[in-house]
């Protein structure tokens, strides 16, 4: 059972998604408490190679608010992804030699765990997001001459 927290709709508009791929992310008690309460934002959150390890960015976790005195200080800390070593390589490979990103698509909870989906992007430009909002514009059309048949 897979429970969704957030979602980076923005990454879906910005970038064309090549490959996806679920990661679990470490992180502490009262940020899991906080993702629970549904106090997470993916928006401008990115994933970065270092190290043989693969980190996400500017993701930010609001401080769980019945914590007190004993919060977290940093909402936007990095956060370390797990994933298995050859598949750190191949990402990082593929960020390296085809100058793509790694871009944070949704947060949710499989079972008790949190998992993170990040996506092997490249960044569209302007004229290709006019294509896309064509295509999928013409589609609807479609669709609904095909409704009304």
């Amino acid at each position: 059972m897979m429970k969704t927290v957030a979602q980076n709709r923005k990454a879906f508009h910005d970038y064309e998604v090549l490959e996806k791929v679920e990661t679990g992310i470490a992180l502490s008690g009262a940020e899991v408490k906080s993702i629970r309460a549904g106090k997470v934002n993916l928006a401008e959150s990115y994933a970065q190679c270092s190290n043989g390890e693969i980190f996400i960015i500017n993701l930010h976790i609001s401080p769980y608010e019945r914590m007190g005195a004993y919060s977290i200080g940093d909402p936007i800390r990095k956060r370390k992804l797990l994933l298995h070593k050859r598949q750190i390589v191949h990402l990082c490979s593929e960020v390296e030699r085809k100058q793509l990103t790694l871009i944070p698509l949704s947060m949710y909870f499989k079972e008790q765990w949190v998992k993170v989906e990040i996506g092997l992007c490249k960044g569209l430009k302007k004229f290709d997001k006019r294509q896309k909002i064509a295509k999928e514009e013409s589609k609807k059309k479609i669709a609904l001459i095909m409704r009304k048949r």
